[in-house]
């Protein structure tokens, strides 16, 4: 179901309620492990043969976004359009259903793709390996700010759909784990380029995921919880400032 839920990969899922749900929602920083590693192999390639570090951070950025079906930046945009709408919760939330973007989303997505892939450009030029695994602690920052938002004490915004299904679902002591190892991901990450780098990516998926949390009290302030949409741009938000903490420490 984690596969399924944040990725684009065919999957057969036999089991589907809300204890499966929390058990997907523990292994997100996983499967951002995954995707980084695949969007990593493709920004060491590119470098390799000789592409610049900015066209090669397009790519991966690209794989990324076809690996999931752009489900996290159509989240984001759509959190951005409903909170910029600045209508109440019922209102704001009818807007981000709605199947367009408006002028808040567009401007949005435009800046945080152009400061993911600067900001991953920056890392690979510090070596292929530097930024592959810069994108792999960003890809597992932004999971984990996922696995963090379905504790429980954060309710769904709406009675039905994804927010709804995952919500409270992750015991704080699991989402706890989670971390542990989505910190411990980010270091074995960070070994490919230099011991000094482990340290230094593990701090990054902290400062990502903690980056997260003003955005969710505030979606939780406005919309009344968390919605899909929520939990993309919770995604986006966390591996956004975790690229940039990497390219500043690498």
């Amino acid at each position: 179901m984690a596969a399924g839920t944040l990725t684009a990969v065919p999957v057969r899922v036999d089991r589907v309620d809300r204890t499966v749900a929390g058990w997907a929602m523990r292994w997100a920083p996983l499967i951002g492990a995954g995707l980084g590693a695949a969007g990593g192999v493709l920004v060491s390639v590119a470098v390799a043969v000789g592409l610049t570090p900015l066209l090669a951070a397009a790519l991966a950025l690209g794989l990324l976004a076809a690996l999931t079906r752009g489900l996290h930046l159509d989240g984001l945009a759509d959190l951005a359009d409903g909170l910029g709408s600045g209508k109440p919760a019922e209102d704001a939330l009818r807007i981000m259903k709605r199947s367009d973007i408006g002028p808040f989303g567009v401007i949005t997505l435009v800046l945080v793709l152009l400061v993911q892939a600067s900001a991953l450009a920056q890392a690979a030029s510090a070596g292929a390996l530097a930024g592959a695994a810069a994108l792999v602690a960003a890809a597992v920052a932004g999971r984990l700010a996922i696995t963090l938002a379905c504790t429980p004490g954060v309710p769904s915004a709406r009675p039905d759909g994804l927010g709804a299904y995952v919500a409270g679902t992750v015991p704080h002591a699991a989402a706890a784990a989670s971390a542990v190892g989505a910190l411990a991901l980010a270091a074995l990450a960070g070994l490919l380029h230099s011991p000094g780098a482990a340290l230094s990516l593990a701090f990054a998926v902290a400062l990502g995921a903690a980056a997260s949390v003003p955005l969710l009290l505030h979606a939780r302030r406005r919309l009344g919880g968390i919605t899909g949409d929520v939990l993309g741009a919770l995604c986006e938000t966390s591996a956004t400032v975790a690229l940039v903490a990497a390219a500043i420490a690498l």
